[in-house]
């Protein structure tokens, strides 16, 4: 005996068996409870999602030979069921619509549609992929779908309604198929196993129910060549050797070299899938998919039933979501989704990819609008899970020759100007005075970031090596990212060179807003140099970061 493929061995056979299409099942059911059946019914959705099965087991309710009437229950086992299940039944007539779309083929269908069944209640036409007819075809068929005789019965599907002409679809009552949930088909893999009394590893379950794209059909299909590989029990391992599914461990892998900045890392990562045979595409879906369950485990927890997941995998991704927040997850998830067609139509798509999750894994975190206004005019600190590094600072470079006295006059730039050195014995009022000589030094050696940053802090104390700067409330982003990047590192090294001592650095932050130091009278700022220390600020380089936008324009208000 033949073998019989599984999409076909366990295809539903009463509405009760259907899965996912709940709503639709139990609107026929109280159609035929009731005596409202219509002549023509529509049954649109995507490939695999129970449309033709639907439409058998409406007909085998229908005509069953077991039943008085139309019946909620067809019992599966008259001729008339047996007949239909296997597609040959006199009165039940099924037509392929991309191979029969002529109007001569739809003329003989209303030709035969006029006779009584031979044996049944009805004569029933399931028409499949009835959006292939052609418009002729389609307008043959206008009339009689509107006045049909008492016992035709018509039932049309397609994957393409709207190539279904209005004047047909207003004629029809239309269902939609929604694509089945991971979860249903899941648990149907799991049950059509069990039935098989196939082996099978639980890890094998999740990813196999997403690869089939809400189609159950598809989903057994998958299973079918997995079996037929002979390999028991089966497990992810076969997903990745015969079906290119890209590996679960090293996507984990991957995103967890993501969410620790390591750029060298990130790109061996790639390397490892890419060596496995798997696209840059599917290394971009599976991201997606990946970080949409991280998305979820930051949004509702590990035990959310969005989830489809083993228990070690739901650990997993709870350990790794602590790496990133639910903005750098959002931000990811869309961007992935813009580079995915990118890649898929580039000639250098892996150094696409590439330069795309580098810049995921060195990017600063990525805020919204909201609580960078919240933190620039003094709100409450955002938590922030994972901070991504820009790359190391350019070194600073030996002070310039000639000494630390402060230069006499204003005729001088401020950043050329540096501070008087500080004995070793640390005072701290020193310090203090020379704040802003030692900011415009950080700004001549360092960038206008740097010291744009230390600009919202004062040193208040300078005890055993340990000189302590304090950030006002204004100050608190200033104060998280100068403690990233490699900055406090830059700064130590610059001030022990000036201190003529070691020293190290710590951050404190406080209530009220420290005193601004005095700086010096400097010639009115060029349009270049207002431009320039805008362009630097640390708050509009965050915005631009998060919002991934550039600066068009600057207007000053007067």
């Amino acid at each position: 005996m033949s073998y019989t493929v599984l999409a076909r061995k366990y295809r539903s056979q009463t509405f009760d068996d259907v899965i996912g299409q709940d709503a639709i099942a139990q609107t026929l059911k109280n159609a035929i409870k009731t005596g409202r059946v219509a002549h023509a019914y529509l049954f649109t959705g995507t490939r695999g999602v129970g449309k033709t099965t639907m439409a058998r087991i409406l007909a085998k309710a229908l005509n069953c030979l077991a039943a008085d009437g139309p019946t909620t229950e067809p019992c599966c086992k008259c001729d008339s069921c047996i007949a239909v299940n296997a597609g040959e039944d006199i009165d039940v007539i099924e037509i392929d619509g991309a191979t029969n779309n002529s109007v001569d083929q739809v003329r003989e269908l209303r030709q035969n549609a006029i006779y009584r069944p031979a044996r049944a209640r009805f004569k029933i036409y399931i028409i499949d992929e009835v959006h292939m007819l052609s418009t002729g075809a389609f307008n043959a068929l206008l009339k009689i779908l509107e006045e049909p005789p008492d016992h035709v019965k018509f039932i049309f599907a397609t994957t393409e309604p709207n190539k279904v002409i209005a004047t047909i679809q207003s004629r029809c009552q239309r269902f939609d198929f929604g694509n089945i949930g991971p979860a249903a088909i899941a648990g149907q893999l799991k049950s059509v196993l069990d039935q098989e009394k196939i082996k099978y590893d639980e890890d094998l379950i999740p990813p196999l129910a997403r690869m089939a794209n809400g189609s159950m059909r598809d989903a057994l299909s998958l299973l079918d060549r997995l079996i037929s590989t002979g390999a028991e029990p089966l497990d992810a391992s076969l997903l990745e050797r015969y079906l290119g599914c890209p590996n679960s461990e090293k996507i984990w892998n991957l995103i967890e070299r993501i969410g620790g900045s390591d750029a060298a890392g990130t790109l061996q990562a790639i390397e490892d899938l890419i060596g496995t045979g798997v696209s840059e595409v599917q290394i971009v879906d599976s991201l997606i998919d990946y970080m949409r369950d991280l998305m979820v485990v930051k949004s509702t927890g590990t035990d959310s039933e969005l989830l489809i997941l083993t228990g070690p995998q739901r650990k997993r991704a709870g350990e790794l979501a602590e790496k990133f927040d639910i903005a750098a997850l959002i931000y990811n998830i869309a961007t992935l989704e813009k580079l995915r067609w990118s890649v898929k139509n580039s000639d250098t798509s892996r150094a696409l990819l590439e330069a795309s999750l580098l810049r995921f894994a060195l990017s600063e975190h990525f805020l919204n609008v909201d609580e960078l206004l919240s933190q620039w005019k003094g709100g409450s600190p955002v938590s922030v899970k994972k901070k991504l590094t820009t790359g190391p600072m350019p070194e600073p470079a030996a002070p310039a020759p000639g000494g630390g006295g402060k230069p006499q006059g204003d005729e001088l730039p401020l950043m050329a100007q540096e501070p008087r050195r500080v004995g070793a014995s640390g005072d701290i009022d020193s310090i203090k005075n020379n704040w802003p000589d030692i900011l415009g030094l950080i700004k001549s050696k360092l960038g206008p970031g740097t010291s744009g940053l230390l600009s919202s802090a004062m040193p208040s104390r300078f005890e055993n090596g340990v000189l302590t700067l304090e950030f006002g409330p204004a100050g608190q982003m200033y104060k998280r990212i100068c403690e990233s990047n490699g900055r406090i590192k830059q700064i130590e090294a610059l001030l022990a060179e000036q201190f003529a001592t070691q020293l190290r650095l710590k951050f404190e932050a406080t209530t009220h807003e420290p005193p601004k130091a005095e700086t010096q009278v400097t010639a009115p700022a060029t349009p270049s140099q207002k431009r320039n220390d805008l362009v630097n600020d640390p708050a509009v380089k965050m915005v631009l970061m998060g919002l991934d936008a550039t600066i068009t324009g600057i207007e000053e208000n007067q």
